[in-house]
Parts: C-alpha cells; structure tokens; sequence
C-alpha cells in the first residue's frame, strides 16, 4: 500500500529563503575576508611579514566559506525544487532528499 507524504509548504519554504539568506551572509562574509587579505598582505610590507601569517590564514579559511556558501544555495534551490513537485504531484525526483 502507497504511503502518503505531507509537505507544510509554508515551513517549507521558509526554510529555503532561510538557507539562500545564509548563503548570501556566507559570500559577504567571503568578501570581507579577501579585504582582509588584501589589508594584511599590503600592511605586511611595513610590518616586515609580521602580518602575512595572519593573510595565509585567512587564504586558506575563504575557500570553505564560499565552498559552503555555494552549498547553501543549491540546498535552497533543491528544496525550492521539491515543494514546487510537490505542489503540482511530480514525483519524478521524489529520491533526491531520501
């Protein structure tokens, strides 16, 4: 026997917004990085290096921020995805979150 699935929509949805807004704080937070890094790469010239550890650091964190940025976004569209199947019957891509 078929098994039937509810979907709160409104939830649902909320939560797609919520994943997209987080990826869009992950890419401003990206962008501040490299400001940094670019701050400390030019300060360490007077520095003498002292801050160019600092900009290595941050060098190596930015690409995870906008490796997780970019997934919070898909998420978002693929969730996007599923309650608009949902809502017209489709269930052509019903095991993608299974």
């Amino acid at each position: 026997m078929a098994q039937e699935v509810y979907m709160d929509i409104p939830r649902v949805e909320k939560l797609s917004k919520d994943f997209k807004t987080f990826g869009e704080v992950l890419d401003m937070v990206a962008k501040a990085l490299e400001a940094l890094s670019m701050t400390l790469k030019m300060a360490a010239f007077f520095s003498f290096g002292g801050t160019a550890a600092a900009s290595a650091y941050i060098d190596r964190i930015k690409p995870n921020v906008k490796n997780a940025s970019t997934k919070m976004k898909e998420l978002s569209s693929d969730i996007s995805k599923a309650v608009n199947s949902y809502r017209t019957g489709d269930s052509s891509a019903a095991g993608l979150f299974g």
